[in-house]
């Protein structure tokens, strides 16, 4: 177990101080999460850079749309594939994901940093097709393609990297998309919450039981691997 985890340090995170948690009620948390993205929006210059590419974007600048995809294309496609398995429908969503900032540019509002507002996007492209995928309404070819390159993830080079590729597919949905945002694709926790409409608790939760189902299917994938011949 020890040799699948010594690399996955953010599955052993420290305690959240109170402060860092905040000592909002509950029931006004989700007006603490608004505004808790808000200012590390406010604070951060790269995102105001963005938020003029947006409004550029809007008034059809091809400019400004190609420097939001160098940004966050890799991001968006990165998250999309810890979400699907899949490196074709990864491809699918990164597309539509880009295609909708083209279109719906002047859709943006300021309350949060426009990355946000993309991984979102992602985010409910991605939930969709797995919604898709279970119906068997996936477009004729994809299905066997998305099931190939999801048996080719299971055949990784590094054993490391291939049993927490399969132990983030067997996660539930948001637990994976937590885990995707926060801890591959860099989120702050305020900023994931805002992503999948969620409070900070609650996404606070969903890390920590994914954390925990994580730890415990490593130990058993490192266990049962050791046992192959």
């Amino acid at each position: 177990m020890a040799d699948v985890l010594m690399w996955q340090p953010w599955l052993f995170p420290r305690a959240a101080t109170q402060s860092e948690r905040g000592a909002a009620p509950v029931r006004a948390e989700d007006e603490a999460r608004v505004n808790s993205a808000a200012e590390a929006f406010a604070a951060d210059d790269s995102a105001t850079e963005e938020v003029r590419w947006l409004e550029l974007v809007a008034q059809g600048d091809e400019q400004a749309y190609r420097q939001l995809m160098n940004r966050h294309l890799r991001g968006v496609h990165a998250f999309a594939y810890r979400m699907l398995g899949s490196r074709a429908e990864a491809e699918e969503v990164s597309q539509e994901c880009f295609l909708r900032l083209w279109k719906h540019a002047g859709r943006y509002v300021a309350r949060a940093k426009p990355s946000t507002w993309l991984y979102r996007i992602a985010h409910n492209l991605a939930i969709d097709r797995l919604r898709r995928r279970r119906e068997g309404s996936l477009p004729e070819g994809l299905e066997e393609a998305a099931a190939s390159e999801r048996q080719s993830a299971l055949v990784h080079d590094r054993q490391v990297s291939r049993q927490v590729e399969r132990a983030l597919q067997d996660l539930p949905e948001r637990q994976r998309a937590a885990i995707g945002l926060v801890h591959y694709q860099g989120l702050s926790n305020a900023e994931a919450a805002l992503v999948l409409g969620i409070g900070v608790r609650a996404l606070e939760s969903l890390l920590a039981r994914a954390r925990r189902q994580l730890r415990e299917q490593l130990a058993e994938l490192a266990t049962s691997d050791r046992r192959e011949p």
